[in-house]
């Protein structure tokens, strides 16, 4: 027996809303439909910042790189959860939610720091026009993209190491819909400060400084704007950069909700809260990148114009 209980993990099981049928059935066709809005909007945004010679600059360079991302993110987690939805008996093998522990975790840094990189741009363009050019060449902004993209790859690269060298030898149930990182590494039967430590640092890192260096950029942004003369000047300066702000502002705000909520000490509801906080994290994970592309559609001309165009070249061609 307890040779039986010392034995490693070899897949993992998927708890997801097991203890709801009814409601997966429910979510199922909901979190199906939401991926969809992605795939198109986030699609659809990327195809007119490459077809549309209006938007070789490197904000919509930064924004087609975002909608990749998002595409990326979400195809990193959500077919899991929509075959959880699906299949009575929801394993992944060991390997399996390593790498899919891995993607979501370089996704979400990655986007940390490119929303930082976005800010940059917007700062030049506002606070230093004249130098924007220079500044924001096609030798600087490519650079700043892949950076982004490889201190994302690196740091979830050094997380998931970590947690993948424990032993899990107890309890193979993920009381999640998904690899969650904190989900599997209560599960090891060891020490995990060290992987705590590591992950606190990666979130000051990744969540706190790119935080603070939004926060500066749009003070400085907003300084600049406040001395244009004109009313026109101003509202003109800002629908530069209010798509942007909207989008960090949705991004660390449903992050905020999710982990700043406090939580609930009635033993009698922790069920329930149990599946809010799982609900919350999975629509967390569908939510921004859903809204991204609806967000730079309604509040971007060029965005708009860009659209109209395609979709006018595509209704003469049949």
């Amino acid at each position: 027996m307890e040779g039986a209980n010392q034995s490693t993990v070899a897949e993992f099981v998927l708890l997801g809303l097991s203890d709801h049928p009814k409601l997966e059935k429910t979510f199922f066709v909901l979190i199906l439909l939401m991926y969809l809005v992605i795939l198109l909007g986030n699609g659809v945004l990327i195809l007119v910042s490459i077809l549309d010679s209006h938007l070789h600059t490197p904000m919509y360079f930064f924004l087609g790189d975002l909608s990749f991302l998002d595409i990326c993110y979400t195809t990193s987690s959500i077919p899991l959860v929509l075959d959880g939805f699906l299949t009575p008996r929801k394993t992944i093998s060991f390997s399996g939610c390593a790498v899919q522990m891995f993607l979501s975790f370089a996704m979400g840094a990655t986007e940390c720091v490119l929303l930082g990189m976005m800010a940059f741009d917007r700062y030049v363009a506002i606070c230093n026009p004249l130098r924007y050019p220079v500044v924001m060449n096609k030798s600087a902004y490519v650079p700043m993209a892949v950076s982004s993209w490889v201190a994302g790859g690196a740091n979830s690269l050094v997380q998931i190491s970590l947690a993948v060298q424990l032993p899990f030898c107890g309890d193979n149930v993920i009381n999640h819909f998904t690899c969650e990182i904190l989900a599997v590494l209560k599960l090891a039967c060891a020490d995990i400060s060290i992987n705590v430590i590591s992950m606190g640092v990666a979130n000051v890192i990744f969540l706190g400084v790119p935080v603070l260096f939004i926060f500066v950029s749009y003070i400085f942004i907003l300084s600049t704007i406040l001395r244009i003369p004109s009313a026109e000047g101003r509202k003109k300066a800002f629908s530069t950069c209010s798509a942007h702000l909207t989008v960090v502002l949705v991004f660390y705000g449903t992050i905020l909700f999710m982990y700043g909520k406090p939580k609930s000490k009635d033993p009698l509801g922790a069920d329930k809260q149990d599946v809010s906080d799982k609900l919350i994290s999975l629509f967390y994970g569908v939510l921004t990148p859903m809204l991204n592309p609806i967000i730079y559609s309604l509040r971007n001309k060029d965005v708009k114009a860009a659209v109209r165009n395609l979709v006018g070249q595509k209704c003469l061609i049949q």
